[in-house]
């Protein structure tokens, strides 16, 4: 299976970086092709600017300012986000790849009056996502109502197949997590990733 993995996180020496890079080793000893996309290293502009969202509706104008990341889009058959959930989601850098790379004609097709929103990825046949929270579980999927893991496995999810598979793997209280804790939670990352058809 060919796999972008989307890394978001800005401190190469980060827990983020080390699930990151168990993600990588995990998903190439499957023997899977893995294309690493990080984010902060590559330089990506997450800024949306004004001539961008002018064009934002305009089938091939739209791809212009990202044709790179839509092409990565478009040649994988799987997609693994790993990054720390900030403020109960998605750091900024990741949000605003979201919002420029996924775009209209591309990762979905405009819905009309009679028609609801279309899948634009169908060839994305698999979404994870490798986190960490610094909330405990119970408050952040009970009080907040899970907004991460919905905006990625649901949101995105409704665009790509419709048989798609998806996991989430998230590691709670972070900021009180131990050497023992972090090391349990790298290899069942391993162990997870190593299971992927």
């Amino acid at each position: 299976m060919r796999l972008l993995v989307v890394y978001c996180h800005p401190d190469p020496d980060s827990f983020s970086a080390a699930l990151c890079n168990k993600v990588v080793a995990a998903a190439e000893a499957a023997g899977h092709q893995v294309d690493l996309l990080d984010l902060y290293a590559e330089g990506f502009e997450p800024v949306m600017h004004r001539a961008e969202r002018q064009a934002y509706h305009d089938a091939g104008e739209n791809e212009r300012p990202v044709a790179e990341h839509i092409a990565r889009l478009r040649a994988t058959d799987g997609l693994i986000f790993v990054y720390p959930t900030w403020w109960y989601g998605q750091p900024a850098m990741l949000k605003g790849w979201l919002d420029r790379v996924w775009v209209p004609h591309v990762a979905f097709t405009m819905p009309t009056e009679t028609q609801p929103i279309g899948r634009g990825l169908t060839n994305i046949r698999l979404i994870g996502v490798v986190t960490t929270l610094g909330s405990p579980w119970w408050w952040w999927q009970l009080g907040m109502g899970a907004p991460g893991r919905r905006i990625l496995l649901t949101g995105l999810g409704a665009i790509c197949h419709r048989r798609a598979r998806k996991f989430w793997l998230a590691m709670h209280s972070i900021d009180t997590a131990g050497a023992d804790k972090r090391k349990r939670f790298l290899q069942r990352v391993d162990w997870q990733i190593r299971q992927i058809a």
